[in-house]
């Protein structure tokens, strides 16, 4: 019997035009599986309300198109379903899809759905609000913050942001508390992480995995101007966690201590969060489509 499954295109995510991919799906999709159904965003949370939509009319996939924030909106809808996630990645970063080894080409991510499978991962809550790939505060939440302001999108884009960010932004005091934790430092960058990395392959948590009912935590510390070259290479290189101003941690519970509110992000989306922030793992709690173990 074949499956319904539905597309979800973020019209706005990314840098490229989307036009074409409803095509590509009727091209590239195994009609013998499956029975697709496309529909396209209109507005601001649009995705969970469309995803929710497809859940009550007992879909068995829900594909979203788009980038981390428009997998965020899709996948908050299919968490403790039988209806599984799938990705297509066409956003700025697309970290969830990359930690999963799904393809960055949209026609090799269709046909990567016709030979699929669904496992259960993983995903996090901080202060109850859902996250799949990663979350956190300093640098990486003003940068988000950031780009979320300017009109242009992409990898070059997000760069510049990073690079000019890196002037103006001042670390924060911050204190993590909870299950053997009570750690007090300040931070350039604090990430907890479901998903290894935050997307373009920058891997800030090497080791995490969205199976083993973990939040990796990692914690990056003022550096000098000079080692950001041999910060940048261990990023992509898998080995930050090693590095001389990196401290991590692994846990399924932690609170977060902070003097002010101030950015947040999750998946990165941002927002204002407050002065203490609770962040916790929730075991198998999403289905996720992924290439078939042979």
């Amino acid at each position: 019997m074949r499956k319904k499954i539905a597309f979800i295109i973020n019209p706005n995510s990314g840098s490229g035009s989307k036009s074409a991919i409803p095509g590509l799906i009727e091209q590239e999709l195994d009609a013998t599986l499956y029975i697709p159904s496309v529909v396209y965003t209109e507005h601001q949370y649009h995705g969970r309300e469309l995803a929710a939509h497809f859940v009550e009319e007992g879909f068995q996939a829900v594909i979203a198109v788009g980038g981390d924030g428009t997998v965020n909106e899709v996948a908050r809808a299919l968490t403790h379903t039988n209806t599984a996630l799938g990705i297509i990645p066409v956003g700025s970063g697309n970290g969830l899809a990359r930690h999963l080894s799904i393809p960055m080409n949209v026609k090799s991510a269709i046909h990567h759905l016709n030979h699929s499978e669904a496992i259960l991962v993983d995903y996090g809550l901080v202060n109850g609000n859902p996250f799949f790939c990663t979350c956190g505060t300093g640098f990486d939440a003003y940068v988000s913050t950031e780009f979320a302001k300017g009109k242009q999108r992409g990898i070059m884009a997000y760069l510049e942001k990073v690079i000019t960010g890196y002037f103006n932004y001042k670390s924060t005091s911050y204190q993590l508390i909870g299950n053997g934790i009570d750690f007090k430092t300040k931070a350039f960058v604090l990430t907890f992480a479901n998903a290894s990395q935050w997307g373009n392959n920058a891997y800030i948590a090497p080791q995490a995995s969205v199976q083993d009912g973990k939040l990796d935590i990692s914690v990056m510390s003022n550096f000098p101007l000079i080692a950001i070259p041999s910060l940048a290479i261990e990023l992509f290189a898998k080995t930050i966690d090693k590095g001389f101003f990196m401290t991590t941690f692994r846990t399924e519970e932690v609170t977060l201590l902070r003097d002010a509110p101030g950015p947040f992000h999750y998946d990165g989306e941002p927002y204002e969060e407050g002065t203490e922030i609770k962040v916790k793992i929730v075991p198998e709690g999403l289905k996720v489509l992924v290439r078939k173990r042979f």
